[in-house]
This record gives C-alpha cells, sequence and structure tokens, in this order.
C-alpha cells in the first residue's frame, strides 16, 4: 500500500487562515505585528524566497519591511541596521536572508539580531534554550517538520528517530525538537559508516542532505514516517526532487513529505506563527 502524503502546503493553508483570524484580534486591541527582512545581494533563490515571505505577510495581515541593500554592503553598514531594527517598536520579527555575500561574517550577522526578535531561531541564546527545553523561538524549518508529524497523529515519544544531515539549520535541530519530544534520536552524516544499516532502524527518517535522490527505498523502514526536506533542481530536466527518491519511497513508507509542497510551505508559516508570538511576548 502506498504511503499517505503529508501536505504541507494543505497544513500550511490551515494554520494561516488561524493565524489571519489571530491578527485580525490583536489589530483589532492596537497591535499588529510586524517583520523586517534584509536582503544584501541579488541572489536569485534568495529573492524569491523573500518575495514568497512578503507574500505570506500580506495574506496573514502581518507588516512588512524588505529592506534592500547592495552586494556592497560593508559588515558594519548591515549590522548598523539591524541595531536600528532592534530599537524599532513597529518591528516585532527581524530576518536577515542568507546566504550572505562572503565579505560579510554569518554568525556575527545572527548574534546581532536581538534575541527577542530572532524569528529565525538561530541566535544563540535562542538556540541554548531549545537545548534545554526552554520556551523560545525555534528555527523554522525544523519547527515545521515537528507539527507536520504530530498533523498526522505520528508518535513521536519512544519512536527512533534517524536524521540523515546535520546542518545548524535543519539537521542539529530537528533532532533536538524531536528528542525534546521523547523520540531516540540518531544522526548520520557524511562520515557515518553503514548508513543503510541505520537508516533502516528508523520509525521516523528525516533527511536534509541536499543531495538528489540520495535516499530510496532500500534505506527505509516497512512502515516508517519519511520527511524529506531536500529541494533540488535537476539540471537536466529543471524538475524539482527531494533527498529521497519519492516513488521508490512512498511504496515502503506509511507517510511521506511531497517534494515541492512538503515542508517547504510549513518553513514561511513557522516564521510569520514566530513572528505573532513576538508581538505577543512584548509588554505592553
Amino acid at each position: 500500500m502506498a504511503a499517505e502524503i503529508i501536505s504541507g502546503k494543505e497544513l500550511a493553508a490551515q494554520k494561516r487562515l488561524e493565524m489571519k483570524q489571530e491578527v485580525e484580534k490583536l489589530v483589532q486591541t492596537g497591535k499588529k505585528p510586524g517583520l523586517a527582512v534584509i536582503l544584501v545581494g541579488n541572489d536569485p533563490a534568495s529573492r524569491s524566497y523573500v518575495k514568497a515571505k512578503e507574500k505570506a505577510c500580506q495574506e496573514i495581515g502581518i507588516y512588512s519591511v524588505l529592506q534592500e541593500m547592495p552586494e556592497t554592503t560593508t559588515e558594519a553598514e548591515l549590522l548598523a541596521e539591524i541595531d536600528k531594527l532592534n530599537n524599532d517598536d513597529n518591528i516585532h520579527g527581524i530576518l536577515v536572508q542568507l546566504p550572505l555575500p562572503q565579505h560579510i561574517t554569518e554568525q556575527a550577522v545572527i548574534e546581532k539580531i536581538s534575541p527577542d526578535k530572532d524569528v529565525d531561531g538561530f541566535h544563540p541564546s535562542n538556540i541554548g534554550k531549545m537545548m534545554i527545553g526552554e520556551e523560545t523561538f525555534l528555527p523554522c524549518t525544523p519547527f515545521g517538520i515537528v507539527e507536520m508529524i504530530k498533523s498526522k497523529g505520528i508518535e513521536i515519544a519512544g519512536k527512533h528517530v534517524v536524521v540523515v544531515g546535520r546542518s545548524n539549520i535543519v539537521g542539529k535541530p530537528v533532532g533536538q525538537l524531536l528528542l525534546n519530544e521523547n523520540a531516540t534520536v540518531t544522526y548520520c552524516h557524511s562520515r557515518t559508516k553503514n548508513m543503510k544499516d541505520i537508516t533502516k532502524q528508523a520509525d521516523i527518517l528525516v533527511v536534509a542532505v541536499g543531495r538528489a535522490n540520495f535516499i530510496d527505498g532500500s534505506y527505509i523502514k516497512e512502515g516508517a514516517a519519511v520527511i524529506d526536506v531536500g529541494v533540488n533542481r535537476l539540471e537536466e530536466t529543471g524538475k524539482l526532487v527531494g533527498d529521497v527518491v519519492f516513488e521508490d519511497a512512498k511504496e515502503v513508507a506509511s507517510y511521506i513529505t511531497p517534494v515541492p509542497g512538503g515542508v517547504g510551505p510549513m518553513t514561511i508559516t513557522m516564521l510569520m506563527h514566530n513572528t505573532i508570538e513576538s508581538l505577543k511576548r512584548t509588554k505592553a
């Protein structure tokens, strides 16, 4: 029997509708959440992401500001711009679109954003709180993944989760969030030996390596839930595919996320959620 699809697109639409209603109530009390996005340079993929974020803000009723800065912007100029937004009471979330030009230190930029406005969940103090299970802004993609798993009533506590990938943006934090939900978590990465033996033990398999069709059905335990985070464009066809061979995997798994329409829509949705939460946490 083919796996049940976990549609991030459908779940995101449902959550955004709920958020829109929540924002309408906040506006009636004189409060409106605000998100500022800084885009340095003119990377086409970054511009596309930024456009999707602006569209989501419009849809939900969030005040949105886009600060475009040229490729030649210095690190000092960017940090000064973040400082202004840190002190702007109309802005509750600040996001600097990555990647940045090579002459700017990514970590310095992440750490400059006030932890109270770090709706991406990347600031070391928010990462630290996530590690110890304190309430904080959670990184958007991992947060979205957990919401998708829960939306299908898939039990996490006591299950064996295998995460393929160890990036700071997805791999490491998603493993931690699932550990916080009482799963037993194993990480696989480029140095892992006998990876297939490990992934075949997973009740929930999360794949986030950025390599097209890296995991086929032979890596998957019968009945596992498979979360495919990868978005890769095939050069020969221009088609978007995940890190998992979808047609193969869906015959083995019990649940699977598609690409596109899986994890992607949930990332921006959880960014919106964090921005609304930030407003709610501010002192009146």
